[in-house]
């Protein structure tokens, strides 16, 4: 590798008080930072980390979303989808947890893929996949308004504002204080589904008020799969699990933001591996073992999934309760949901603001988006993209108004989307790296199982879903070209900003044999000491949770 594409350790980790401190050409500047390191401060705790992992990003979707995506797939559609999806979502993460681990950086994605596949591909997805989260905090914000009109007509613009005011102080507080708001955060959802679970249960056996017993019912009346749009047959059943499973798929995104921890953890060598080991059980627990238990407490012909309230009276959970009769549970699963939609809205904004220190450590943005507070707060960023949040007021008008929310909100999945593949190719560049220059990966603090076959699962799984996110505008007497432009749009959005800064700047791929596999990596004395497990069943029993 030449030289100015090389790093010392100090200029792989610069004085945070001198993030300007730099007098080459904007130009090659590109070339010059490859070490990805910020001026972030480590002070996530490893349990905190590990919540951040297993429940983060679960918002609404799951527990509201997932009605209208059954109702299009019915029972055996809802579950099979959720299986292919968090399949492919397993391999993305068991790519992108072995890169966060050897390579800690500030804001991590966008860094890696201007290191490993070229720098006008960072510059892209640092501006797709932050656009994604800066756009989510304003869908549960004011997700979270309408969630609160289950209870009150108060006005929504009070629950708006009130929403971001909470999400800008806890993000301009110290990262540790966001990690502690995630344990809370996550602690309810937990809670949540593990009473819905129990709930599920005893309305299938019949033990609710109403005391009628459902079993398996629906599987059978109208069917464990559902025609789409009324076309019969397995036709119809084929598009109708192709439009849930892309829905599911929207419901997922988020899971991978887990790994931005590493550039803040204490102690990423060990709380990255296990957060990526962690999600297996996520996958399983709340997404696949919930559309099971949505799928025999709820007849996917029920008008209520599709209503289009998106509170606790389109939930196909609280649908089930109501109709077995139980009175109270309804609102606490409100209550449960509007939890799940601020802690959603929380983390997309710290998510947002990572991205954006991310651009500044590759110079693709100047250099005060990435000041920090003396907390290791990156204050400017946080702001920056906490503006994006006030676009939740969009919600609150009709015609085009209400038309150029839902716009944005089809842009950010589609986004999300993007950006799974994007990073599994990191993956498949940086595996092609440590081969081409011979580097064995037994040397490495932790290696993902089954690579790079789960990367490139993950890369072609990812793609494939983008593709057929507007599969229904093809289909005979459906064409609608709006629907179309939101379905599509988002690909040229990540397109044009690589064709703009390749010419701009001239960028080139990245070879395998020159990539940079060594700046950025940890330092001796950089991790700190943790506290060995207790040699007792309660203290590996703990270690092993958290």
């Amino acid at each position: 590798m030449g030289e100015k594409s090389i790093h010392t350790t100090d200029s792989v980790n610069p004085d945070p008080t001198r993030l300007d401190d730099y007098d080459a050409h904007p130009k090659d500047e590109l070339e010059l930072n490859v070490g990805g390191r910020g001026a972030l401060h480590r002070r996530l705790r490893n349990y905190q980390v590990t919540m951040i992992g297993f429940c983060s990003g679960i918002g609404t979707g799951l527990f509201v979303g997932t009605g209208s995506a059954y109702a299009k797939a019915g029972p055996a559609g809802l579950l099979l989808a959720y299986i292919i999806i968090g399949a492919i979502l397993w391999c993305v993460m068991q790519s992108i947890a072995e890169l966060a681990t050897l390579f800690p950086t500030a804001g991590s994605f966008p860094h890696w893929a201007t290191r490993f596949i070229d720098p006008a591909v960072g510059f892209s997805l640092a501006i797709s996949y932050g656009y994604c989260y800066t756009i989510a905090i304003a869908s549960e914000v004011s997700a979270a308004a309408v969630i609160v009109s289950y209870w009150t007509d108060i006005t929504p613009a009070v629950v708006i504002t009130v929403g971001l005011v909470l999400i800008l102080a806890i993000n301009l507080m110290s990262v540790r204080f966001y990690g502690e708001s995630e344990v809370v955060g996550g602690a309810v959802k937990v809670l949540c589904f593990l009473g819905l679970v129990v709930v599920s249960i005893v309305i299938t056996a019949g033990g609710g008020p109403s005391g009628e017993t459902i079993g398996f019912r629906f599987w059978h009346n109208p069917g464990a799969w559902v025609d789409f749009d009324g076309i019969t047959g397995p036709t119809g059943h084929f598009l109708g699990f192709v439009s849930s499973f892309v829905n599911a798929s929207f419901s997922f995104i988020g899971v991978e933001t887990v790994v931005i921890t590493a550039a803040e953890s204490v102690d990423p060598h060990r709380a990255i591996p296990k957060a990526a080991r962690r999600v297996t059980y996520r996958i399983a627990f709340f997404y696949i073992l919930g559309a099971f238990l949505i799928g025999i407490i709820v007849d996917p012909t029920n008008s209520n999934l599709t209503s289009g309230d998106d509170n606790a009276n389109s939930s196909p959970f609280v649908i089930a309760i109501k109709e077995a009769g139980i009175s109270a549970l309804p609102s606490i699963v409100n209550a449960c949901i509007l939890v799940a939609a601020w802690s959603a809205g929380n983390s997309y904004c710290w998510v947002g603001s990572r991205m954006i220190v991310a651009m500044t450590t590759d110079h693709q943005l100047p250099q005060i988006f990435g000041r920090v507070d003396k907390h290791g707060v990156p204050y400017v960023a946080v702001i920056t993209a906490w503006l994006f949040g006030p676009l939740a007021y969009l919600s609150l008008g009709s015609g085009g108004a209400a038309q150029a929310f839902t716009w944005l909100l089809n842009l950010s999945t589609i986004a999300g989307l993007i950006a799974w593949a994007t990073l599994c190719f990191c993956f498949i560049r940086y595996y092609a790296a440590m081969k081409k220059q011979g580097i064995s990966r037994d040397t490495l603090p932790w290696t993902a199982p089954f690579q790079p076959y789960a990367a490139w699962i993950g890369f072609w799984g990812s793609i494939v879903i983008t593709l057929v996110a507007g599969f229904e505008v093809f289909l005979k007497g459906h064409w609608n070209t709006s629907d179309f432009i939101a379905s599509y749009i988002g690909i040229p959005i990540f397109i044009v900003p690589i064709v703009c800064w390749k010419l701009w700047y001239g960028t080139k791929f990245q070879r395998a044999a020159e990539i940079d596999l060594w700046s950025g990596r940890l330092q001796d004395g950089e991790i700190q000491p943790q506290r060995n497990p207790r040699n007792t069943l309660w203290g590996r029993f703990v270690d092993w949770l958290v």
